[in-house]
């Protein structure tokens, strides 16, 4: 019975062992032993145990050669214990037919590891598959004419200031200007250092082409040329405009050093989201500014559509917000011509979605056609020292943008709303009215 306790003692004192390194090598991250390995060990043990007991009971009553048999029951217990080490199912096929859970780590590739199909899974493949959907919230800001011309009233003022420009233009009005997605303003003057008055014309601006840096400061994202002052000084000043904007990194719509330049739409891209600025002008009854011509510069007119509308539908074909900016309207008037009235459904019909109009020095209406925006005129923003009613005007689109997994890209504009902040030109400066603060 002594032989019988030590062999039990034995057989426990292996299970734990068994047990401890089974924990000491999942800590490191290593080959575990399956619980069925320990389950057999000890349903082993105890088998053993009864065993030994019986053939102690035999040896007391039937007289066998005990000694003789112990060894070969311990060689027999070794040997079952050794298979159950290498796995439950080497000493009985079938008896454990879970797998272990397999131990994630570094060192354990991914197919190594056989991971349970749950449903919930996907191929890889089909995850490129899907298209991705954002929201977007963009904001297109306008304001009316500007003079940087440094003869001018509003120049000498600016200068008179220190060249400060938030002392001339209020402060909460560039602050808007700047973050918008894209500024727009009407540039009514060249830059220029050469060229000469146009003769006959009663007001011709100039300005030096650093002042172009006011248009940086102000956050202007493109500006229009199709007025009736930009080619104040002739061919020669024209172009200096437009290498001065080039170079500026400032896009200008209406203009160019031929027509199809032009009349060419400007795009911007926002968030994913194409926005086009066509524009063109009617603003002169002696037409002293010159339309572009296949091999003149010049800008865009509009006494007769045609040709502005082909930029419409040109516009409307590839870009998902279409902005039609024509230079319209008699000066300081708020009455409507009918050729405002007229082209204004004419350009929502083509496939304008706004329709943003200015050259009257004053506001003018706005309304909507169609659920389309339209502001006839923008007035003056910072153009001379009168006292007039002038607006940053704000167009908000929200919607969303959903790439495809071609590549593709559908833009779904679901919101279009307008804000207008109001303010006053008096004195050579802009201030902003209390009621939009």
């Amino acid at each position: 019975m002594k032989i019988l306790g030590i062999y039990l003692v034995i057989i426990n004192l292996t299970a734990f062992l068994l047990y401890g390194v089974d924990k000491k090598r999942a800590i490191d991250g290593k080959w575990r032993i399956p619980e069925a390995t320990l389950i057999g060990v000890a349903a082993l043990g105890g088998g053993l145990g009864a065993l030994l007991g019986m053939l102690a009971w035999h040896h007391k009553t039937k007289k066998w050669k005990f000694r003789l048999l112990v060894p070969a029951l311990l060689i027999i217990w070794m040997v079952a214990g050794y298979m159950l080490l290498l796995g439950p199912n080497s000493l009985i096929p079938g008896a454990f037919s879970k797998e272990p859970e397999p131990v994630m780590t570094e060192s354990v590739s991914q197919e190594a590891v056989k991971v349970p199909d749950t449903g919930a899974s996907e191929d890889k493949s089909a995850l490129t598959t899907q298209p991705v959907v954002t929201d977007f919230d963009i904001t297109l800001a306008f304001a009316g004419d500007v003079n940087f011309d440094d003869t001018w009233s509003v120049m000498s003022y600016y200068h008179s200031m220190g060249d400060d420009l938030e002392a001339v233009i209020d402060p909460k009005y560039i602050e808007a200007m700047r973050d918008a997605d894209v500024m727009w303003i009407n540039n009514e003057f060249t830059y220029s250092e050469g060229g000469s008055p146009l003769e006959g014309k009663a007001y011709t601006f100039r300005s030096r082409p650093e002042n172009v840096k006011l248009l940086c400061d102000m956050g202007v994202d493109i500006v229009g040329l199709a007025n009736n002052h930009v080619y104040d000084y002739g061919k020669e000043a024209f172009l200096d405009t437009l290498d001065t904007l080039d170079s500026a990194g400032i896009p200008y719509v209406g203009a160019g050093h031929d027509l199809d330049e032009a009349k060419a739409p400007v795009y911007v891209d926002v968030e994913g989201v194409r926005i086009a600025y066509v524009a063109a002008s009617r603003a002169e009854k002696y037409k002293m500014t010159p339309q572009a011509t296949d091999t003149e510069p010049g800008i865009l007119r509009c006494y007769d559509n045609a040709l502005f509308l082909e930029s419409i539908k040109e516009a409307e074909e590839n870009a998902d917000f279409v902005v039609a900016l024509p230079h319209w309207g008699t000066e300081y008037s708020e009455v409507l011509e009918p050729a405002q009235t007229e082209g204004a459904l004419l350009y929502t019909e083509a496939g304008a979605d706004a329709v943003i109009g200015a050259h009257t020095h004053c506001l003018q209406e706005t309304t909507e056609i169609d659920g389309k925006p339209v502001v006839y005129s923008l007035g003056n923003f910072w153009f001379n020292e009168k006292t007039l009613k002038t607006m940053l005007y704000e167009i908000h689109l929200t919607g969303t943008k959903t790439e495809e997994p071609d590549g593709g890209i559908q833009v779904r504009i679901n919101d279009v709303a307008t804000e207008e902040l109001m303010g006053t030109q008096s004195g050579c400066r802009t201030m902003m009215d209390e009621e939009n603060e």
